[in-house]
């Protein structure tokens, strides 16, 4: 939704950076702003578009600088509130993309420390931040240590006065360099870099990376690491991908910000008194929406104690259940056939019928009685990631408004930063087990069950492998009989009331030499002792474990999709809106 542009070379910095945030224009933005090292900070910033900016500007001199484009997150929009952001004395520049989830403790802390803050924006904590940590001659350390008290996702551009260098920081939030001939840009895509060098270098999570004319340098954890240089095709598909090899990636990546927006979009006047305290829910669905309607009857039948029905969406219209209380619908484009047939039906049974969708003013908002809608933004890659984490987000929030409390809010306050974390996951050894296989097995129990039947249909949907999920004590009662050591096995083994019994199955699938990839609690050295290779998720909350679960089976979806030169965004026979039934 927003965008930043940093470069360093010989030419006017303020032109270039102005050039590039127009051409990032259409992630939305509601501010903007330049600053330029000359060598003092000078700063040029407003409230509106680049277009009404005037000539003002092109005042600021330098062939060293940053900018953004800002959508307001921590603040109204405001001239104050743009980017670039200063420390207390002016020295130190910094635009940021994402969202500083811990920046309130940190201002208290700052403050007490003596800071003077300007702004309502989480992103001027990291200027100051860089300030305490500066000692004036190693910026990469103070920024380094800078980064280690943040949490959240983000993207980060900081420069010094009179320091002929730029520091570039990516973690859950997209980065991408562009090397020229003595010069070097950064920003946020490859849209900027359009004009100016065919030579890109996409930075990973944990990237820091030094810009001076001379080149660039890569650190992870503060060790130098190695990029590689990329020749990037003008195609205007790759370029809409945002620095991404592919829209499923980019989306991915999307997560942590998507689940926290929709989670905090919803006001209790956000569901209507009809929808509070319903006899029966019935859930009508398609696909991966379906899966996330599962975890749903799961959820609210044991924390509302209200029955839930899920009914696929191709299969309801076939016969007349008693429908009493409301029909839910969850279709991430509001123009699936089937669900849209599902609840006309519903309709013509005069039940309250209630839409979660992620497109406005689509379909199912015009014919469903009240609407819950996703943040996600445009999901592009056929293959759901970013809507089914929204999807559950939503799905999540419905139950505190049904409830009248935030206690699921509460308990998930940490999941985009676990989601972050395990965007981080070394993955490689599971690919490596999943790619030659012909079958495969996801198995999980209670609620994540549906997480399992979800991670499998991500699979076969993009790496075309034959997987299969299951309830992980339906094994025996007949895929027992396909275990093999051809036969891997994703074992998903949270902490909590099936941990016990699933370590038992998982000793069983063993038994018949099935390759085991386990994913379960950070530290869980029962589990990690029993599988072939073992996939932790930071412990937290058990609903936050299901999230960052599923989102690990996207990552190894996708990877093993990519490692088999699978066409990852659009497989073959899928559309992503299926509109006929």
């Amino acid at each position: 939704m927003c965008g930043i542009v940093g470069y360093i070379g010989s030419r006017n910095a303020a032109r270039v950076i102005v050039d590039g945030l127009q051409k990032l224009e259409y992630r939305g933005y509601d501010s903007f702003g330049v600053a330029t090292n000359n060598p003092r900070i000078e700063v040029f910033k407003r409230k509106g578009k680049i277009s009404e900016m005037g000539s003002d500007a092109w005042s600021l001199h330098g062939t060293i600088g940053i900018g953004h484009t800002r959508w307001a997150t921590h603040g109204e929009p405001s001239d104050r509130n743009a980017h670039p952001h200063l420390d207390c004395r002016g020295r130190i520049a910094v635009v940021h993309n994402g969202i500083i989830e811990n920046y309130a403790a940190l201002t208290r802390e700052l403050r007490e420390r003596g800071h003077e803050f300007r702004s309502e924006t989480d992103t001027e904590v990291v200027a100051h931040l860089v300030e305490e940590f500066y000692d004036g001659s190693d910026l990469r350390t103070a920024v380094e240590k800078t980064v280690a008290r943040l949490e959240g996702s983000f993207a980060l551009l900081v420069t010094v006065e009179g320091l002929e260098e730029v520091i570039a920081v990516r973690d859950s939030s997209p980065l991408v360099l562009g090397i020229g001939d003595r010069e070097v840009f950064a920003a946020s895509d490859v849209t900027p870099l359009l004009g100016y060098t065919e030579r890109v270098v996409y930075l990973e999570d944990g990237d820091l990376a030094t810009l001076d004319r001379e080149g660039w340098r890569v650190y992870s954890h503060g060790h130098p690491v190695r990029r590689r240089v990329e020749h990037v095709d003008w195609d205007v598909e790759t370029v809409k991908k945002g620095g991404f090899p592919h829209f499923m990636l980019k989306e991915i990546y999307e997560e942590p910000r998507v689940f926290h927006d929709t989670l905090h979009g919803f006001a209790a006047s956000s569901l209507p008194e009809r929808y509070r305290h319903p006899p029966e829910i019935t859930v009508v669905a398609c696909g991966s929406s379906y899966h996330a309607g599962l975890v749903f009857k799961y959820l609210c039948e044991s924390t509302c104690r209200i029955p839930v029905r899920a009914e696929l969406g191709s299969e309801f219209k076939y016969f007349t259940p008693p429908l009493k209380g409301i029909v839910t619908v969850i279709t991430q484009s509001g123009e699936t056939a089937d669900t849209l047939a599902a609840l006309k039906k519903a309709r013509a049974y005069n039940c309250p019928t209630l839409a979660i969708t992620n497109v406005l003013g689509s379909t199912v908002t015009r014919i469903a009685d009240h609407t819950l809608y996703m943040r996600a933004g445009p999901e592009i890659s056929v293959a759901a990631t970013k809507s089914f984490v929204a999807q559950l987000a939503v799905l999540m929030r419905l139950i505190d408004l049904m409830r009248g409390n935030d206690r699921l809010l509460t308990a998930l306050e940490q999941a985009n930063t676990v989601i972050g974390e395990v965007l981080l996951l070394d993955i490689d050894r599971a690919v490596e087990i999943c790619r030659p296989a012909e079958h495969l097995f996801y198995v999980g129990r209670g609620l994540f069950y549906p997480i399992a039947l979800e991670g499998a249909l991500k699979m076969k949907e993009i790496s075309y492998i034959h997987a299969e999920g299951y309830a992980a004590g339906e094994l025996k009662h007949g895929p027992f009989a396909l275990l093999s050591d051809q036969t891997p096995v994703v074992a998903l083994c949270p902490p909590g009331d099936t941990y016990s019994i699933m370590l038992s199955n998982i000793k069983e699938m063993k038994a018949r030499k099935a390759p085991i990839i386990g994913i379960g609690a950070s530290g869980d050295r029962e589990l990690t002792d029993i599988v072939d290779v073992f996939l932790p998720i930071p412990e937290s909350p058990e609903l936050v474990q299901l999230v960052a679960t599923s989102v690990v089976l996207q990552q190894l979806a996708y990877r093993t999709a990519v490692a088999l030169e699978c066409d990852v965004d659009q497989p073959r026979n899928l559309a992503k809106s299926v509109t006929v039934e």
